[in-house]
């Protein structure tokens, strides 16, 4: 299994993590770019990474419901992720899979992939290598279990979360094509499917939650940047 966001090493000061999790819908993923554009950091989606694997899994006709099947593919699995906020691309090999791995075939069997231990752990040693290597200040890492199990000791974790009514209400405007009814079966479906793996709805000890229900996508970030500005004393820009 390859994967890599920067081939560039790092300096020799350790780069600061700043770890996201929240729930489907919350803006984790379109807040966590924009905060690293704003500090001048990298960005890492590794929901992306999942993802992919189902992408690739889809692609090459495997049941995800085997699991001997997707760990044996998980030792071949050949993915890049960019890690530049103004660059983020997702392959698959050298197919550029983007756009892909949003397509609803793939969020249907995403859950079943990343609940499988053997996957989580060989994925969640990728994200580690990829956060440590950062030639930037630092990078913003989001997904699931970020805060908990890949980034325990990031100086700056966030629970970024809002209501059940606004995550339905932005993913709809995402889904244009989708009625509210179907985009919110989805989203529940999607919560509940990733509570069987980990408790995203409550944060830990040491992780601030920001609750983005009364915000819009400006003042999220803002005050996540804020967050991170109060824990590491990093001024805007890095």
């Amino acid at each position: 299994m390859t994967a890599a966001g920067n081939d560039v090493a790092g300096s020799t000061s350790k780069p600061v993590v700043v770890a996201i999790d929240g729930p489907a819908g919350s803006g984790k993923s379109s807040v966590s770019r924009a905060t690293a554009r704003a500090l001048g950091f990298d960005y890492l989606d590794t929901g992306a990474s999942y993802r992919a694997l189902s992408w690739d899994l889809l692609d090459r006709g495997i049941d995800a419901a085997e699991v001997d099947r997707v760990i044996e593919e998980l030792e071949r699995f050949d993915f890049r992720i960019g890690t530049d906020p103004d660059d983020y691309y997702v392959r698959v090999g050298s197919t550029d899979v983007t756009d892909a791995i949003r397509e609803p075939r793939v969020t249907a069997v995403v859950s079943l992939v990343a609940r499988i231990p053997e996957v989580r752990r060989g994925l969640n040693e990728r994200f580690r290598a990829i956060m440590a290597g950062t030639p930037k200040p630092g990078i913003v890492a989001e997904g699931r279990d970020i805060t908990t199990v890949v980034a325990p000791d990031a100086p700056v974790r966030i629970l970024l979360t809002a209501s059940e009514e606004a995550r339905m209400g932005r993913r709809s405007k995402e889904l244009t094509s989708e009625t509210a009814a179907a985009v919110g079966e989805a989203l529940r479906t999607r919560d509940e499917a990733d509570s069987r793996v980990v408790d995203f709805m409550n944060a830990a000890d040491g992780v601030t939650t920001v609750d983005s229900t009364e915000l819009d996508f400006d003042q999220t970030v803002e005050a996540v940047v804020e967050v991170v500005a109060q824990t590491t004393r990093i001024s805007h820009g890095g």
